[in-house]
C-alpha cells in the first residue's frame, strides 16, 4: 500500500484545499510513493505515539493535529516535537495530518459533536459553500441550562465543564471542536442559546442575556475524529492493518484535579 492511497481517501473526504491558510494538513513527513504496511491513528503526533507505531510495525501515522505546525528552527533532544520528528525520520514513518480540513466537513469534528448531542437540522456554523467551521442545530427538546449541563456531561462522558451563567431555555445549540472562542458571535447570529467549544478565555464568559457557553476541553471536543479516520480507512481498505492508538484515552496533556 502506498502512503498516497491512504492520503487520497482522507482528502476525498476532507479536501486539503479547504484547510485554513495557517494550517499544515496533509503529508508532514514522507512521500506519497512511500510503501506502508500499517497505519496508527492518534489525536496528537507525540513521541509516545511514534514509539507505539514502532512497536506495532506501523510505518504511517495519521493524526488530527499536525506534528509540524509552525516553523521548526532546531531539532534537538528533549523537545516533544523534535523527538517525534527524529523517531519518524530514523524509522521511516510517514506522518499525515487532517486538521482544519477535517473540522470543516459536517462528517468531521464538529459534526461528530452535533451527532453526539443528537442535534436536528444540522448545518455548518460558518458556511463556506457546503464546508465550514462548526455546526449548529436544534435539540430534540428544549432544556434548561442546568439540564443542558447534565445532558452534555453525559453525552460526552465529561468530569469537568467550564460554563457561564445558565439560561432558562435552550433549544438551538452551536458547537465547534477545538479552540472556538473566535467564532462565538457566529453562534448568537445563528440563533443559538448555547455554544459548546474549548479554550474559551475568561472574558468570553461575559455574555449577552439569554445565551450560554460551555467549554468542554480541547481534547474532549475533538477526540472522536480518531474513530472517523479509522472508519474511513477500514471501509476503503478492509484487509489493511489500521488501528487507533491504545493509549489514546490517556494522551490528553491536560489534567483535572476534581475535589471530592
Amino acid at each position: 500500500m502506498k502512503a498516497g492511497e491512504i492520503a487520497a481517501v482522507l482528502e476525498q473526504w476532507a479536501p486539503l484545499g479547504i484547510q485554513e491558510q495557517w494550517d499544515n494538513s496533509g503529508l508532514v513527513i514522507g512521500d506519497p510513493s512511500d510503501e506502508v504496511r500499517g497505519v496508527l491513528i492518534g489525536l496528537d503526533c507525540t513521541p509516545e505515539l511514534m514509539d507505539e507505531a514502532i512497536r506495532k510495525g506501523c510505518d504511517m501515522v495519521v493524526t488530527h493535529h499536525p506534528l509540524i505546525f509552525r516553523g521548526v528552527k532546531r531539532i534537538g533532544r528533549g523537545d516533544p516535537v523534535s523527538e517525534a520528528i527524529r523517531r519518524a525520520v530514523e524509522n521511516g514513518i510517514v506522518v499525515y495530518a487532517a486538521h482544519t480540513n477535517a473540522d470543516k466537513v459536517l462528517e468531521g469534528v464538529s459534526g461528530a459533536m452535533a451527532r453526539r448531542l443528537d442535534l436536528r437540522g444540522v448545518t455548518p456554523l460558518l458556511d463556506e459553500g457546503g464546508y465550514g467551521l462548526g455546526a449548529v442545530g436544534d435539540l430534540p427538546e428544549p432544556l434548561s441550562g442546568e439540564e443542558a449541563l447534565r445532558y452534555v456531561a453525559r453525552r460526552f462522558g465529561l468530569r469537568v465543564i467550564r460554563y457561564s451563567e445558565p439560561v432558562p431555555r435552550i433549544h438551538r445549540v452551536a458547537v465547534l471542536g477545538g479552540s472556538g472562542a473566535g467564532e462565538m458571535d457566529l453562534a448568537w447570529k445563528e440563533g443559538a442559546q448555547l455554544y459548546i467549544s474549548a479554550d474559551i478565555s475568561y472574558h468570553h464568559f461575559f455574555l449577552p442575556e439569554g445565551v450560554m457557553v460551555m467549554d468542554i476541553g480541547h481534547f474532549e471536543s475533538e477526540v472522536e475524529i480518531t474513530d472517523i479516520f479509522f472508519s474511513l480507512i477500514r471501509k476503503n481498505f478492509p484487509t489493511f492493518a489500521v488501528r487507533v492508538s491504545e493509549a489514546l484515552g490517556g494522551s490528553n496533556p491536560v489534567r483535572y484535579y476534581v475535589v471530592k
